[in-house]
Formats: C-alpha cells, sequence, structure tokens
C-alpha cells in the first residue's frame, strides 16, 4: 500500500465518511507531492504525512446569544488549529449557514500551504459558525460575535492562534469580536486581523486577496509574454475577493464583463459598473438583481431560472476567468464552455473554488490554472503584515502595503516556477504550490522533533 492510500485510509478513519471537502483537498495535495516525496525518503521515515493530516487541536463549541425579540438563540461555533510549525494559527472566521467542521477542516488544511507560500512565520487554521449574519440587526450581530468569543477567547493568543475575516465577517464583525476579547482579558493583545484602522488594521488589507489574486495573475502570464490588458475577463462572486479583483483588473487595463451572488449573475458587456457594484454590495448589501435596474446594458440571469449544472457567468466567453465565490463553483459542465470559448487562464480568488474534473479538462487542454493556495494568498500575507505593525506599534502607509503584497505575490509565483523546474512539472502550478508548502512545513516539522 503506499503512502497515498495508507494516508487517505487513515483519513476516512479518523473522521466522518461527510467530510468530503477535507479528503478532497487532501487527496489533491497527496497526488501531487508524489515527486517531492520520492526524492525525500526522510519524510517518510519521520511519518510527516500521517502527522500533517490530522489538525493538531479541533475546538466545537455552543454559542447561545439573544436577539431582539429577547429570544436565546443556539450556534455551533468551531476552530480547526490544524498545523502551527512555521508560526501561530492562523486563517479567517467565517459567518454563513453552511459552515461545518468538514468546511473548516478543508479550510483549515489549505491554509496550512497557503501560509506557507508566502513565506512568513505562520501556521493553519480556520474557524466559524453556521450563524447567518443576512437579516440581522447590528445588535443581534454584536450579541452574537461577543458570544462567539467568550466561548473561544481561552484557545486565542497573539503568539497562539490569531483570527481574521471570512465571508460574513467583515469590520463590523470583527470590531465586535476584537472588543470582546478586549472586555475578557483586560488586554489590547490583537488575536484578530482585518480590524478597522481605528482598532489597529492595517491600511490595503480590505482590498489585499482581490488585488493579490490580480497581481499573482499578471506575474504569471508576463512570464508567459502575455497581459490582462484589453482582455475580457469574467468573474464571480460579488464579495471583498470579487470586488477588489474586478477594481485591479480595471486599473490593468483589462474589462471585466460580470460578477454573481447566491441568487444570479449580472452580464454587462460594456464592463461591470464598479461605482454601482459597490453601491449594491457594500453600502445597501442588496441582490445584485437591482443592477439591472440602473444599467439596462446588463443581463441578469437567477440560478433557480438556469437549468444548466454549471452557473451562467461561466457561459460568458473569455481571456480569463476568476472564480471568486465559494468551493466547488466551477464544475466540469463550466470548464468545458470557458473551453470552448478559447479561455487562457483560470486564476482562484476563492478557496478550492474548481471541481478536480474541471481542473483534468483546464491540464488536458493546456489552459493555465492558477491555483487558489497561491493565487489567494494575498489577504493573507497583508494579515501578517497587520500582526507585525500590531506588535511593533509602527504602521505603514497604504503605498507600502501594496508594494509588499506586489512583491510576497510575486515571489509566491516565482518559488512555484522553480519548483516547477526543479521537478519537471511544467506548468502544473497546482503541484508546484502543493510540493514547496509541503516542503516548507515538513522541513520545519522535523527541525522540531516529535
Amino acid at each position: 500500500m503506499n503512502y497515498i492510500e495508507r494516508a487517505m485510509k487513515q483519513a476516512q478513519a479518523g473522521n466522518c465518511k461527510s467530510d468530503t471537502n477535507f479528503f478532497q483537498a487532501l487527496e489533491e495535495v497527496l497526488v501531487s507531492i508524489e515527486p517531492l516525496m520520492q526524492q525525500h525518503p526522510e519524510y517518510l521515515n519521520e511519518n510527516i504525512i500521517a502527522r500533517i493530516i490530522v489538525p493538531n487541536r479541533v475546538i466545537q463549541f455552543k454559542i447561545e446569544w439573544i436577539d431582539d425579540n429577547n429570544l436565546i438563540q443556539v450556534n455551533n461555533g468551531y476552530r480547526i488549529q490544524f498545523n502551527n510549525a512555521l508560526g501561530p494559527y492562523k486563517g479567517g472566521t467565517r459567518f454563513h449557514p453552511t459552515v461545518t467542521a468538514d468546511i473548516l477542516k478543508f479550510l483549515a488544511f489549505e491554509q496550512i500551504f497557503k501560509n506557507a507560500l508566502t513565506g512568513l512565520h505562520i501556521g493553519g487554521g480556520k474557524g466559524g459558525s453556521d450563524f447567518n449574519p443576512k437579516g440581522k440587526s447590528d445588535r443581534e450581530i454584536m450579541k452574537f460575535c461577543q458570544a462567539f468569543i467568550t466561548g473561544l477567547y481561552t484557545n486565542l493568543g497573539a503568539s497562539i492562534d490569531v483570527l481574521g475575516g471570512d465571508i460574513g465577517v467583515g469590520s463590523r464583525e470583527v470590531g465586535y469580536l476584537a472588543g470582546q476579547y478586549k472586555k475578557l482579558t483586560n488586554s489590547n493583545e490583537s488575536i484578530i486581523t482585518s480590524k478597522p484602522i481605528a482598532l489597529g488594521g492595517s491600511l490595503g488589507r480590505t482590498p489585499a486577496t482581490g488585488y493579490g489574486l490580480i497581481y499573482f495573475t499578471q506575474k504569471l502570464l508576463e512570464d508567459k509574454g502575455e497581459t490582462l490588458k484589453g482582455k475580457i475577463c469574467t468573474v464571480s462572486g460579488s464579495g471583498n475577493v470579487a470586488i477588489h479583483a474586478i477594481e485591479k483588473l480595471y486599473q490593468l487595463g483589462a474589462i471585466p464583463v460580470t460578477c454573481s451572488d447566491s441568487k444570479g449573475t449580472i452580464h454587462d458587456h460594456n464592463g461591470i459598473d464598479l461605482v454601482l457594484l459597490k453601491k449594491i454590495k457594500l453600502e445597501n448589501r442588496a441582490s445584485l438583481e437591482v443592477y439591472c435596474k440602473e444599467k439596462n446594458t446588463a443581463k441578469y440571469v437567477k440560478h433557480e431560472d438556469y437549468v444548466e449544472e454549471s452557473p451562467y457567468v461561466w457561459d460568458v466567453p473569455c481571456y480569463a476567468a476568476f472564480p471568486c465565490a465559494t468551493q466547488n463553483e466551477l464544475q466540469a459542465t463550466g470548464a468545458k464552455k470557458l473551453i470552448a470559448n478559447d479561455v487562457k487562464i483560470i486564476a482562484e480568488g476563492a478557496n478550492m473554488p474548481t471541481r478536480p474534473e474541471a481542473i483534468e479538462l483546464f491540464m488536458k487542454h493546456q489552459v493555465l490554472f492558477a491555483p487558489a493556495k497561491a493565487a489567494n494568498a494575498g489577504g493573507v500575507a497583508v494579515s501578517a503584515i497587520e500582526m507585525s505593525q500590531n506588535n511593533s506599534l509602527s504602521y505603514l502607509s497604504a503605498e507600502e502595503v501594496d508594494a509588499k503584497l506586489q512583491t510576497i505575490m510575486s515571489n509566491i509565483y516565482t518559488d512555484i516556477k522553480a519548483t516547477c523546474d526543479t521537478y519537471n512539472l511544467g506548468d502544473d502550478f497546482i503541484a508546484g504550490a502543493n510540493i514547496l508548502g509541503f516542503k516548507r512545513v515538513a522541513s520545519a516539522m522535523i527541525m522540531q522533533g516529535v
């Protein structure tokens, strides 16, 4: 039995059968690191795989809070502290009704290697709750955030585990979480990033994931003698990552023509109106359906009215596609349509948004593929910069942060490309990213002993 079979059996025995997202992420890494394992038998001798695929700690807790009608509500809270070989656990906090231990386990596992790729000293973790912030008042969200931190705070610390924002957790929620930690500990220790500037947040953190995605893509295309300038681009999602990816695409002269949310997809052939998009999503928190009421050049397709398995966003012809919504959103059906429309590159802004069968199709047709753990590492990179600023009480300008972000994303691509060359992987950037990230974490684990 080879190491992949052993590891998958170990994972399936130690987790729920329904942990399909975690198994998917695990298998992708295990398969792609085979060239590394062949050259480094010490990783097998040190039993690194068996050690690295089990979280250091899985925390599940009950969250009780009181809504505006004075009714007691109950939610599940989680924190997966997966691996801290390179530094304190670091990863976002997600508030969404779809949150489960499986979702967070896969996200935390991916986070280990994503954080390693940045070259910064941070480990991997992830957390959140099945709480749904939509439709809740500010007071209800405050009460929930306070209850969440009350259940978790003893496991946090600036050198232990540092939270961050994610889906459903923006500056408002981060402020409430940080405030409750301060009340409970009488400490200004920073245990969360993506904070508002007034609370010690970093300039440039909000757009970092979206900007970083485009910086990585730009560097990859430059290496191929190509550019995004003048190219039609499709983007899924309309949250923080998607909006700032669209913003940076415009700054580089590209033409982003789509965005989407949980209800439907917008296609504006003149290019997405960024001002209107920000007004709808960031100010009013409304459905994208509103977009077409102000822009008659746009087409809106409801997901429920679209019979195809894959969302309409992948029907639109483009040079580059950026899945920035959620995991497993880009399936084989969408991949076939993108390939038929001669797409040149897929760059993942969300975590694991592309199904394995879709990736296989892109590889077969030689479509360049930038995996999430590399392409969307900009957010956590600037979060680590925020941690550094908090510890030193020395704060950088937005221009300085952006320059550091560009350097980090450029270095990630350069290091992955060098890894691909070393192991004769061609343009398999998935394998290159997994090998590089795994190697950095495994080497640190060996140095620290058992």
